[in-house]
């Protein structure tokens, strides 16, 4: 074998992971972008140090070890993401108004093509996209890394505790005692919201109800909006802080500070295991649509139960593959 053909075996080789490496460091990290970079670094050191690998393990396990300590570093780095309902009690909507926070604080986004590898087993997919889900990462960003790294690698992906321990330099105990301990504090925050329901694909159901909060959203039709909403409904705006609990504050605030996205045009897009939309305010300068929020909804009973706006669209519609614009 040439040199040049090995060389491009390995680049085969690393390259066939990406997709579940990215996907694992976006559940320890909470950020897609972070995880990106974190996957990379981890290609770029099992290329530079494959020499030394002797085989001893197999290649994805060599990587899943390789990333698992690039995102350790990182999270030693850093604070713990999470969403505005994590952070603040519900704004009532009299007292709405919109404070930013850094970036490093949220819990971000991601398309589900760039975390969730493709199988023909509907039970690994469906716990993938569970895994990914926006209620069940602000949960795992309660955790600390390593009881993180280890609920992951033994529920989602379904590692053997010997071989955790072994990615982990630690014991079999101390990996059981780890996963323990963060089942507990998982349960802790179990609820409602955990329980969001979505199939893939949508079930009849779940199609219906969609196609029915297009024709709301874009019809800004108020009182069909809230017909579609769960009583118990959340709607968030990250980088925003406030968040607005029940269908009377979430469309009473859509209707007064939110007033601007009448009009407003959505695209379909899948993000976190979870149907979404691509939103485009009308752009009274320019003409045509803008781009204004990447949405992400949950939902549970023939209801919508969450509604998340996130706003930095100069950062997530390119990652979801988005226009920046639409014409009229």
């Amino acid at each position: 074998m040439t040199e040049g053909t090995a060389t491009m075996e390995l680049e085969s080789a690393l390259e066939r992971h990406r997709v579940e490496l990215t996907g694992y460091c976006y559940r320890m990290l909470g950020s897609s972008f972070e995880a990106e970079d974190a996957v990379q670094d981890t290609l770029v050191r099992a290329w530079r140090s494959h020499s030394a690998f002797e085989g001893r393990s197999s290649l994805r396990s060599w990587l899943y070890r390789i990333a698992t300590n690039v995102c350790l570093d990182m999270l030693a780095a850093s604070g713990r993401r999470a969403r505005p309902m994590d952070l603040t009690e519900a704004t009532p909507l009299a007292r709405a108004a919109l404070s930013p926070r850094p970036d490093s604080i949220w819990l971000e986004p991601v398309p589900d093509a760039r975390v969730l590898p493709a199988t023909a087993d509907p039970a690994e997919a469906a716990v993938a996209r569970e895994s990914v889900r926006l209620a069940f990462m602000a949960a795992l960003q309660q955790l600390p890394p390593k009881q993180r790294a280890v609920l992951i690698l033994r529920e989602v992906l379904a590692w053997r505790a010997s071989e955790t321990a072994e990615l982990l330099g630690t014991t079999v105990a101390a990996v059981n005692s780890a996963l323990q301990r963060a089942r507990a504090t998982l349960a802790e925050r179990a609820g409602r919201a955990d329980e969001a329901s979505v199939s893939d694909p949508l079930d009849e159901e779940q199609s219906r109800l969609l196609e029915r909060y297009v024709t709301a959203f874009e019809g800004y039709d108020m009182e069909a909006l809230t017909a579609l909403l769960h009583e118990d409904a959340v709607m968030t705006m990250p980088p925003f802080d406030l968040w607005l609990a029940g269908p009377a504050d979430i469309t009473g605030f859509m209707a007064t500070l939110g007033a601007p996205c009448a009009g407003s045009r959505l695209i379909p897009v899948r993000a976190n295991g979870l149907p979404g939309f691509a939103q485009y305010k009308p752009d009274p300068e320019r003409g045509g649509f803008a781009p204004w929020a990447v949405q992400v909804l949950e939902i549970s009973a023939g209801r919508i139960t969450g509604f998340h706006c996130f706003l930095d669209t100069a950062r997530w519609f390119p990652l979801f593959g988005l226009p920046l614009r639409l014409e009229a």
